[in-house]
């Protein structure tokens, strides 16, 4: 079967994808990949001065806006922050967006990442994935508003560094797959800054600074260890059973040829 071109990144909270997977989607963008862009949660919570429905308003349109400029397929939050539980609801909805996005590529959070939100977004995209095959998932007479046609062909899943390039513990974290984002690194500010709320958020409840200048010091910091590339995001392929062939590695196939990636201990 042919490789479907399409790329998904399911991520937890607005501005999560410009972090950490967006240089990965503009790789591929330019190799003329389909980009489809799905934040799990509405991003309510993150302000400590705008009221939840202000915050979930503007929010929607900041994330709306950097998935136009990315020229990528936009899909509605499903929940409000700290609300993303790992249950049949979900995944039944996030199931339908796998479905209907038909990637061969699913970019997601690390399962093990500093916030619950993540590891769960993480969790749901990973049995999404798994479900996409299976016509008895969901259950259509509860859950027929989220039902779509299943779908066949192999995905791989590949897993982005956890935030700060740590684990919960704080122990450091390494890919196994480096991605040059150093030509896209300008656009990437540029799509993280469609996210101006969160300059004042982020500061107050990270101490984060410039969160622009934060963004490209963390893909510096990966990009330090694949000891090649200026500007990296990492990633770390899940494990294929159930998903795809052993050797199903489309960021390897399509980014190799003109050394975009460096793969290393996969």
């Amino acid at each position: 079967m042919p490789i479907s071109k399409s790329v998904l990144a399911i991520a937890a909270h607005p501005d999560d994808i410009e972090f950490v997977m967006s240089g990965t989607m503009l790789q591929l963008a330019s190799r003329g990949w389909e980009l489809h862009y799905f934040n799990i949660a509405d991003g309510c919570c993150g302000s400590t001065s705008m009221n939840r429905a202000t915050c979930r308003a503007v929010r929607l349109k900041e994330a709306q806006a950097s998935a136009n400029l990315m020229q990528a397929v936009f899909y509605p939050p499903i929940c409000h922050d700290l609300e993303i539980f790992y249950n049949e609801v979900a995944l039944a909805q996030v199931c339908q967006i796998v479905r209907n996005a038909k990637p061969s590529v699913i970019l997601t959070h690390a399962l093990a990442d500093y916030m619950e939100d993540h590891q769960n977004a993480a969790r749901l995209a990973v049995t999404g994935a798994f479900a996409r095959s299976a016509p008895n998932f969901p259950d259509q007479s509860r859950f027929a508003q989220w039902y779509a046609n299943p779908i066949e062909h192999e995905v791989a899943i590949y897993h982005a560094q956890p935030h700060g390039n740590r684990d919960p513990m704080g122990e450091p974290v390494e890919p196994t797959h480096f991605v040059n984002v150093t030509p896209h690194i300008g656009r990437k500010r540029e799509l993280l800054a469609c996210h101006a709320s969160q300059a004042q958020w982020l500061d107050a409840s990270q101490r984060m600074g410039s969160y622009l200048s934060a963004m490209e010091q963390l893909n510096r910091e990966v990009g330090l260890m694949s000891q090649q590339f200026e500007y990296c995001e990492g990633w770390r392929r899940h494990y294929p059973m159930g998903f795809s062939s052993p050797d199903f590695d489309p960021l390897k196939s399509e980014l190799s040829a003109d050394r975009s990636i460096v793969i290393r201990n996969a």
